[in-house]
C-alpha cells in the first residue's frame, strides 16, 4: 500500500500575526503550491531525503544556487519530528500503535521562507499519512495544535496556530484564538467560510529567501509578554480586522475589504521591523491601485485588486520589480 498526502500553501489573509498573541485570523490554502508525502510499508523505518536535502553538489555555484533558493534546512528535520511527535501524541490518547515500519519522503514546491506556511504544510502531510498508515484519526480541531507541538516544542521555532488550522481544514477559515476558550477547549474557535465570498486577489512573493517567521517574532513576543501598551493594543486591533473583514466578506464590500487588508500591514508595521525588500513589495502594489499587506512574516504579500486592467497594471509592476506573480486559486477544505 502506497499513500499520498498532500497539504497546501496558506495565505494569511487578514489578522494576522494576532493568531499568536490570542487574536482572530482569517486565512486560506491555495492549489498553486503543495507539500506533498509519500509513505509505504518497509522492514525498516526510513526517512528518504528530497532535493531540498541534498549534500553532494557538482560544484560551488551549485552549492550556492541551492542555499539561495532552498536555504540551509531541508525537511528531514521535519519529517523526524513530525513522526516522533504523532507517536507521543498517540501514546497520550491511549492508541496503541502495531509495529509497522514504514519509508517516508517528501517533494514540495512552497516558495521557502516567504510566509506561506512551507514548513507546517511539509509537517501536515506527514501527519496525514501517519494516520492513515496507523489508522488514527486526529480531530481537525486538534491536529494544528499537534502540527504546532513539531515546530515549538520539538526543533523550538515561535510559530502560531493559524497556519496549522487552514492547513487541517483547507479552504477559506476564520479563526478565534481567544485566552479563555484556548484554556477551557484546548483549541480555538474554527469556522469554514465560502471561499466564493472572495474578492478577486492575487499573491506576490520574493525570489531570494526572506527569514523565518520565528525570527521575525521572536523581540515582539517579548514586548508583547511584558505587557507593552503599543503592542498588545495593535494586537488586539490587528485581531478586530478579522472580525471586520468577515463582514465585509459577507456583504461583497470588495472596497471595505480592502481598506481593511492595507490597515493591517499599516499596524503590524507599527510594532515589527519590516525589510526594506519587503516594504518595497508593499509599496510597488498600492501604487498599481491594489490593497496589499503581507501573507505570513514577509517575503510574500497578498492583496485585492479591481478589474483586468487594475490586474495587467500589477503585474507588470510586481514582476518589472523582480518579484514573482501568481493570481491562485484556493484549495478545497478537508472535509
Amino acid at each position: 500500500m502506497i499513500i499520498t498526502k498532500r497539504s497546501y500553501a496558506r495565505v494569511g489573509f487578514v489578522g494576522n500575526p494576532s493568531d499568536g498573541y490570542n487574536g482572530k485570523t482569517i486565512a486560506f490554502t491555495i492549489r498553486d503550491f503543495c507539500a506533498e508525502v509519500v509513505l509505504y510499508e518497509s522492514p525498516t523505518l526510513e526517512f528518504k531525503p528530497s532535493s531540498q536535502d541534498h549534500a553532494v553538489f557538482p560544484s560551488l555555484n551549485h552549492l550556492l544556487e541551492d542555499v539561495r533558493r532552498t536555504g540551509y534546512y531541508g525537511g528531514l528535520r521535519l519529517l523526524k519530528a513530525a513522526t516522533k511527535s504523532f507517536a507521543q501524541y498517540c501514546a497520550g490518547a491511549g492508541i496503541e500503535l502495531p509495529e509497522s515500519n514504514f519509508t517516508i519522503q517528501y517533494t514540495t514546491s512552497v516558495p521557502r521562507q516567504v510566509g506561506l506556511g512551507g514548513s507546517s504544510a511539509i509537517v501536515t502531510a506527514v501527519m496525514r499519512a501517519l494516520m492513515a498508515f496507523y489508522g488514527v484519526q486526529i480531530p481537525d480541531q486538534i491536529l494544528p495544535g499537534v502540527v504546532l507541538q513539531v515546530e515549538s516544542r520539538e526543533l523550538g521555532l515561535t510559530a502560531g496556530l493559524q497556519d496549522r488550522v487552514v492547513q487541517a481544514y483547507g479552504g477559506l477559515v476564520y479563526m478565534d484564538f481567544g485566552k479563555e476558550y484556548m484554556a477551557s477547549n484546548g483549541h480555538g474557535r474554527y469556522d469554514r467560510l465560502d471561499p466564493a465570498t472572495l474578492p478577486p486577489f492575487y499573491l506576490a512573493y520574493r525570489k531570494d529567501l526572506g527569514q523565518e517567521s520565528s525570527t521575525a517574532h521572536l523581540r515582539v513576543r517579548e514586548r508583547y509578554d511584558l505587557g507593552e501598551e503599543k503592542v498588545v493594543k495593535t494586537m488586539d486591533e490587528i485581531a478586530s480586522l478579522a472580525d471586520r473583514a468577515r463582514e465585509l466578506l459577507g456583504a461583497e464590500d470588495h472596497d471595505g475589504l480592502a481598506e481593511v487588508l492595507n490597515r493591517n500591514f499599516d499596524l503590524r508595521a507599527q510594532v515589527f521591523d519590516i525589510q526594506a525588500e519587503d516594504r518595497k513589495m508593499v509599496e510597488t502594489a498600492r501604487a498599481a491601485g491594489a490593497s496589499c499587506k503581507f501573507c505570513g512574516s514577509g517575503g510574500a504579500v497578498v492583496g485585492t485588486f479591481k478589474g483586468a486592467e487594475m490586474l495587467e497594471r500589477l503585474r507588470h509592476a510586481m514582476e518589472g520589480a523582480g518579484y514573482e506573480f501568481v493570481v491562485p486559486e484556493v484549495a478545497p477544505n478537508s472535509a
